[in-house]
């Protein structure tokens, strides 16, 4: 079997040849788009950080939903920016909370659209963090088991509004379990969660920050988000995250932990999200607005990377460029 009787090239050489033995396929059916949705009507406030993605109010997220449905990407991922924080992220849980409202609303103009809700207090809190915030020992920290409850409260008011998955990204400690029962309690025995299972601490999240208001006041969140040194740690979430009820687990971000993704894939064979975040998505667009690279095969190769490792869906603000980019192509 050694050369000249193989020549990988013969595969290669034939543009046609090549694409029907190609081992990874990308599909729009593999995307999903987040959202950030904000008070107001007619608002699509473009965001510094993350060019070509926008603040909506209700108004214009519906339109953007509708045109989302229409190029056949088959999911969003919902952020809210409230009117107003405090201490506790009431605005998190409230019925008429601008995410619940917005879902209401979604769902009403779209009717193949899923939706999907980020369960979390950060974007609702005055203080950032992911969860309740205490004084011990002087000194400020995010208390897990209190936060629990409040987490409860939001997903369910999510899924109350009409939401069709909930996805927890506040990395405390048996919040999908706490979920999960809120759920059953209430009867609600087939909503599904998305749980954010390895969500490492990450420098890659400030334009996410910025366009969430959700940068922390104090502090940061290594005390509950992942060590980015730790890869069987992350297994371990994952698993207790299955074992708690969860029904897709991701990893995040995704670039720089291809090897989370493939390693939670080959082990638990559920299926697995992985979220190319803003700081990967800003720095390509960068890189691009400087003619140093050309952002459709970056973009294209980026996620068919992430699908290879093992990801049966990608969270991207690529998204809707992907998918008018698939259609073309």
């Amino acid at each position: 079997m050694a050369f000249p009787v193989q020549r990988m090239r013969r595969l290669r050489a034939n543009a046609t040849l090549r694409s029907m033995v190609e081992g990874t396929h990308l599909s729009v059916a593999d995307l999903i788009c987040p959202l950030f949705v904000r008070p107001g009507d007619e608002i699509a406030e473009p965001i510094r950080s993350l060019p070509d993605q926008y603040q909506f109010s209700i108004d214009k997220l519906v339109a953007k939903c509708v045109e989302l449905e229409k190029l056949g990407v088959p999911a969003v991922l919902l952020f809210g920016i409230p009117p107003h924080k405090d201490a506790r992220g009431t605005e998190a849980y409230s019925e008429q909370g601008i995410v619940q409202r917005a879902v209401r609303s979604i769902k009403q103009a779209c009717t193949r659209l899923l939706v999907i809700t980020d369960v979390c207090l950060c974007e609702y809190t005055d203080h950032g963090h992911c969860g309740l915030v205490v004084e011990r020992g002087g000194r400020r920290v995010v208390d897990n088991d209190a936060t629990l409850e409040l987490l409860v409260r939001q997903a369910v008011s999510h899924a109350l509004a009409g939401a069709d998955v909930v996805a927890p990204s506040d990395m405390m400690d048996g919040r999908v379990k706490a979920i999960r029962t809120g759920f059953d309690s209430r009867g609600l025995h087939d909503m599904p969660i998305l749980s954010y299972a390895a969500k490492f601490a990450s420098s890659y999240y400030g334009p996410f920050r910025e366009a969430a208001g959700s940068a922390p006041q104090f502090g940061d969140r290594r005390s509950y988000q992942m060590d980015f040194h730790n890869a069987d740690e992350a297994l371990r979430e994952v698993a207790l995250d299955i074992e708690e009820g969860a029904d897709i687990v991701m990893v995040k971000p995704a670039v720089n932990y291809l090897d989370i993704v493939y390693r939670v894939k080959s082990r638990f064979g559920v299926p697995t999200a992985a979220y190319h975040v803003s700081g990967e998505y800003a720095m390509m667009k960068a890189a691009a607005a400087n003619g140093w690279l050309d952002l459709k095969a970056c973009s294209m190769e980026t996620a068919i990377a992430i699908k290879r490792a093992g990801a049966d869906m990608i969270l991207t603000y690529f998204a809707e460029d992907l998918a008018r980019w698939l259609a073309e192509s």
